[in-house]
């Protein structure tokens, strides 16, 4: 097969998107050519059958310059590749669906995300066949989407030989934004610090332009519940480099919906970390004490002080079940082999 792939960026030391290198290096063993088209280029160590080109975010492009690259690169490069993979943004299925329609080029589209448009039927409509991991995700009811395995690297994320857990330590690790809450986690830590209960916790993550003020209004939040001592705030890390952080610490919280299903909850599994989340799609997947109500501070204060106290031996069995079920349901050797099974 001949693969495009479009996406947003590839770069290797990316604190959201990086794990997306990972993603193109495995596709590429099934494929005989693979060409990446994305926004923004940074560093990239990819196999020899794989050519990567940028609209130019990198170098500061205008949108109009974004659009003449995109369907140069499409046009130029049209005899390279026979099925185009569109990686969550539905834009780029929106702008090509028509000419590759005409080229006789199958579309695929990842989307996987609770909210949605008419622009996002319209894209779902183009496509040929749709991917996503979540059956709360908006393009899930589509007869043309397949549910798929998360698409974890084990080799990357695993347990460290020689790391160790800070005792009593959780780990919040996401984009900083209103739709990943991680002020429901804040309010839990007020519960357990006025329950007695020790512990201390690290939020990583950047915010966007436009959530600067959030991640300012949480700070006062730690500031308000008398929890700097506890609560600590730490920047975005390479995706390649949070192994070492899953690792540092006893839990992880994810509060994200259950249409986003988060990458995060599963390399913290992969780690033999324990984790608390929300997300409906875990349902009968994992032991319900990692499990906690939606929007519900107290039941997760419940939760994570019962995941807090457990023993060594016991954190330890725990940990090693929620990465058999990694390894053994969402690897990305599965993903790959899954995709292409059906492209």
């Amino acid at each position: 097969m001949r693969l495009l792939i479009i996406t947003q960026k590839v770069d290797q030391n990316d604190d959201v998107l990086g794990f997306f290198h990972g993603w193109i290096a495995e596709f590429a063993k099934h494929c005989e050519q693979v060409t990446v088209i994305a926004l923004g280029v940074g560093e990239h160590h990819l196999p020899n059958n794989v050519r990567v080109f940028s609209l130019g975010k990198e170098r500061g492009m205008s949108r109009l310059g974004y659009l003449f690259n995109f369907y140069r690169l499409i046009w130029h490069e049209r005899k390279s590749y026979d099925v185009v993979f569109v990686h969550m943004n539905q834009e780029y299925v929106l702008l090509g669906g028509p000419l590759w329609k005409l080229l006789g080029k199958k579309i695929a589209m990842w989307r996987n995300h609770y909210a949605g448009s008419f622009l996002t039927r319209v894209a779902m409509t183009t496509s040929d066949k749709l991917f996503c991991t979540s059956k709360y995700s908006f393009t899930a009811n589509s007869k043309k989407t397949t549910l798929m395995p998360v698409g974890i690297n084990t080799e990357l994320f695993k347990k460290g030989d020689h790391s160790t857990k800070k005792p009593h330590s959780i780990l919040f690790l996401a984009r900083i934004a209103l739709s990943k809450k991680p002020h429901l986690i804040i309010e839990a830590l007020r519960i357990l610090k006025d329950e007695g209960v020790q512990f201390t916790a690290d939020f990583y993550g950047n915010p966007l332009p436009q959530d600067v003020s959030y991640l300012g209004a949480l700070k006062e939040k730690v500031k308000e519940y008398s929890l700097e001592n506890r609560v600590s705030f730490v920047q975005g890390i390479p995706n390649r480099e949070t192994p070492r952080v899953y690792n540092a610490h006893t839990v992880f919280i994810n509060t994200s919906p259950s249409g986003m299903y988060d990458k995060t909850i599963f390399e913290a599994m992969a780690c033999e970390g324990l984790v608390l989340t929300s997300n409906l799609n875990l349902k009968g997947q994992i032991d319900d004490r990692f499990l906690f109500a939606e929007d519900d501070a107290h039941d997760l204060a419940k939760k994570l002080k019962n995941l807090l106290n457990l023993d060594a031996d016991m954190q330890e069995k725990y940990g090693k079940m929620l990465r058999n079920y990694v390894a053994e349901k969402q690897s990305l050797v599965l993903l790959a082999c899954n995709i292409f099974n059906f492209l």
